[in-house]
């Protein structure tokens, strides 16, 4: 048995297939309850998953990563002994050491979502433009001011089972990051940050969401954050 057989990590996957099967395997070796969510992929990304021995749940087109979040998150709720459940992406920017961490706060109970951040602590690992329009999305966003967060758009995250159940995550494509924070913002729920280690591979660079694309999901919804009130 291992110490992580109630930790679930959802990873979701859309044409990963150079990388896929690495980083999967290489998460196994610490963490053996990992569900990929194959987007529609049109590459051999779905084959390669099911190689690694990983769990695999499949899109028959793609809706977008935050359908694969929910899709992946209700997956890993309905196994049994689940408590905590992270997100964790398939390019191969996150650390297992940092999912370790971040699982062993919740555990302590003094949180109930752990959330990673870039920019405690130096940042110069960050791109720089990419680094600029993270820290103003984290300025402009009303829901990262309320919670105090540094990264609003980091997409590791680490939720323990209540916190896990209650998301509904409705925004099918990228704007899903800023809609985790406004529920978690309004949820009541302890929300927490820790520093992460991204790393930037040429890959996952090219793989990225480009930067204008990033200023509209951010402003779009704090048009619609500011609606609400």
């Amino acid at each position: 048995m291992s110490r992580y057989d109630d930790v679930w990590l959802v990873i979701p996957a859309y044409n990963e297939g150079p990388v896929i099967a690495d980083v999967v395997e290489r998460a196994r070796t610490t963490f053996p309850n990992i569900v990929v969510v194959d987007d529609g992929s049109t590459d051999d990304s779905a084959r390669t998953v099911l190689a690694t021995g990983a769990h695999l749940v499949r899109h028959p087109v793609n809706l977008g990563q935050g359908a694969a979040l929910q899709t992946g998150l209700a997956y890993a709720l309905a196994q049994p002994g689940t408590q905590y459940l992270a997100t964790f992406d398939a390019d191969g920017q996150h650390q297992t050491h940092d999912v370790e961490r971040m699982v062993a706060l919740l555990r302590e109970g003094t949180a109930d979502a752990v959330l990673g951040s870039r920019f405690i602590g130096c940042s110069d690992h960050v791109p720089w433009a990419k680094r600029v329009v993270l820290r103003t999305a984290a300025a402009v966003s009303p829901t990262a001011r309320r919670l105090k967060l540094t990264d609003a758009h980091n997409g590791l995250r680490v939720l323990n089972r209540e916190a896990a159940s209650r998301l509904r995550i409705t925004m099918n494509g990228m704007a899903h990051a800023s809609e985790i924070v406004g529920f978690l913002a309004r949820s009541g729920l302890r929300v927490t940050e820790l520093p992460v280690e991204i790393l930037y591979t040429a890959y996952s660079r090219a793989k990225g969401q480009s930067l204008m694309n990033g200023f509209n999901i951010v402003f779009d919804l704090s048009f619609r954050e500011r609606g609400r009130r």
